[in-house]
């Protein structure tokens, strides 16, 4: 169900896609130089469907990367937890071989 859900979805915005670079071949100029708009130092002659897409990846990662800050708290709190853990289950194999060291110790009754 979800696969086919996927495909429902995902097919159209596909062709939407398709048919936007289709219908966007023309070559535009990209400036830049805020400075010069006669004869600008840096400009890129791309496609316009390239240009949008650019956008979109830019956009993409700039929101991965403000995510991927914003969970920096939660990254040191978990790893924190996984060091407590950690520590715990050390002191538990000791705990456990000091009580089977105990145990295994021959006693002396004085009779």
């Amino acid at each position: 169900m979800r696969r086919a859900l996927h495909w429902i979805i995902g097919l159209p915005i596909v062709a939407i896609i398709a048919a936007f670079a289709v219908a966007n071949r023309q070559w535009i100029d990209v400036s830049f130089d805020p400075l010069s708009r006669d004869a600008p130092r840096a400009m890129i002659t791309m496609p316009l469907w390239s240009l949008f897409f650019c956008g979109i990846f830019v956009g993409l990662v700039a929101g991965w990367l403000a995510c991927w800050f914003a969970q920096k708290k939660w990254r040191r709190a978990a790893r924190e937890a996984r060091a407590e853990l950690l520590r715990g289950q050390d002191e538990l194999a000791r705990l456990r071989r000091d009580a089977a060291a105990r145990h295994n110790l021959p006693t002396s009754h004085a009779a």
